[in-house]
């Protein structure tokens, strides 16, 4: 039953940018199909805010756009420093809000550089590097935003990316390429071995979850999401990936929980799109598992989901009574960590992309999220009770950039635990 597929991918690196000068120059920036339209100064879009938020791990820079644009950025030193410029029309903020957090950056400016360049300066605590940098379009009740992820680096690893964009800014006479976008999944290294991560569609078959007003059910959301996440992060080269059902397929939760455990995944994800009686309540979260919910409306959602096997026709059989072994119990913990990990970082991706729920990591008692040696996270993708989330769900733009944020997510959870596993003891 379980479907699996992997290729091989490619990485694509940053672009350098000017360090001596910080000219943007319009012919300079690559061509890009997204910045077809971007001939002239007056089709350039405008900066409508920007936020940095930072931890000392990481911090996260986020510019509102009226439209996409195009972008460069640098690395400078004496003070350490990261630049970002791109095309705007003009700057429709007096003043961005102090960071958010202490963290590696601690403080930052916005400004017109020039006509038609708008420059973002982060000043560093410690040297720092760009992980991974973005274009989001604008979807629903969301602009467009450029997302701009920053990591801690060595002091070697900044010098070397100064003296890089040095050496850019050289060859290129002062002037500045633009800096190419990362795709989902791909801000990493390849590895030689491939995690395996098994993507779960919720319900199927007689079972249609969850139901919109329009009569869209649940089980049709999830299949459509779980098949192009799958070819996104196929397509990075980074993964292998399974589905617990390809088609409109019943499983019950005993058997999806068996597929991950018997195939050894790396990572289980179940998909969702509930609904709740209270129409109002809306967003993305990310679930692990917790026998004490995080609140009411949590319990009823796991209750609910537990409950489908009974509904379509199928009981999960009782587990019997037995004390567990200590080291099972050890394994138990140590995979709930690494759940609880996933869902963090798929929940720092989804931030920029999507309207989420109050507190979104959060907790329940999911059986499908029951194995205790596999990590497990549960996605619900919005509320079929809601009608902004329903038109959301069924917008292929909007599937788009929550597909490519879970894949950015994925692909950050495992390099934490691949640097996790190669740090000195």
């Amino acid at each position: 039953m379980l479907k699996s597929a992997g290729s091989a991918g490619h990485t694509r690196g940053f672009a350098g940018f000017a360090a001596i000068v910080l000219v943007l120059v319009a012919s300079l920036f690559a061509a890009h199909p997204t910045f077809a339209q971007l001939e002239s100064i007056d089709d350039y879009p405008d900066v409508i805010d920007a936020r940095v938020t930072a931890t000392p791990q990481r911090a996260r820079l986020i510019i509102d756009l009226s439209g996409p644009t195009e972008f460069a950025i640098v690395s400078l030193d004496k003070p350490n420093r990261i630049a970002i410029d791109v095309k705007a029309f003009e700057l429709k903020i007096l003043a961005p809000a102090d960071v958010a957090g202490k963290g590696i950056v601690t403080g930052y400016t916005v400004e017109m550089a020039e006509k038609g360049r708008a420059r973002t300066m982060l000043t560093l605590a410690e040297p720092a590097q760009v992980q991974q940098a973005y274009i989001l379009d604008a979807v629903a009740d969301q602009p467009a935003r450029l997302v701009v992820d920053i990591i801690a680096a060595t002091p070697e690893e900044f010098a070397t990316k100064v003296a890089s964009d040095l050496a850019a800014s050289i060859a290129n006479q002062g002037a500045a390429p633009a800096t190419i976008p990362t795709d989902p999944g791909t801000h990493a290294p390849i590895t030689a071995t491939r995690p395996l991560v098994v993507l779960d569609p919720g319900h199927g078959g007689v079972d249609n979850g969850a139901s919109a007003p329009n009569g869209t059910h649940e089980k049709d959301i999830t299949l459509t999401f779980a098949l192009q996440l799958q070819k996104v992060l196929i397509d990075s080269g980074r993964f292998d990936v399974a589905l617990t059902r390809e088609d409109d397929t019943y499983l019950s939760l005993n058997e999806r929980v068996d597929l991950a455990r018997q195939n050894k995944a790396d990572l289980f994800i179940s998909l969702h799109a509930d609904s709740f009686q209270q129409p109002e309540i809306r967003g993305a979260s990310v679930y692990t598992r917790d026998e004490n919910a995080t609140d009411v409306l949590d319990k009823v959602l796991a209750d609910g989901e537990n409950r489908y096997d009974i509904v379509a026709g199928f009981s999960v059989p009782q587990a019997t009574p037995a004390v567990m072994d200590i080291l099972v119990d050890l394994m138990r913990r140590e995979m709930r960590k690494s759940s609880f990990l996933a869902a963090e970082a798929i929940v720092h991706q989804l931030e920029p992309s999507v309207a989420l729920r109050r507190f979104p990591v959060r907790q329940a008692d999911f059986f499908v999220l029951q194995a205790p040696d596999v990590p497990s996270v549960l996605v619900e993708l919005g509320f079929l009770s809601n009608a902004s989330d329903i038109a959301n769900l069924q917008q292929s733009d909007w599937r788009d950039r929550v597909v490519n944020a879970l894949a950015r997510g994925i692909a950050d959870y495992f390099d934490s635990t691949q640097k996790a596993a190669v740090a000195p003891q």
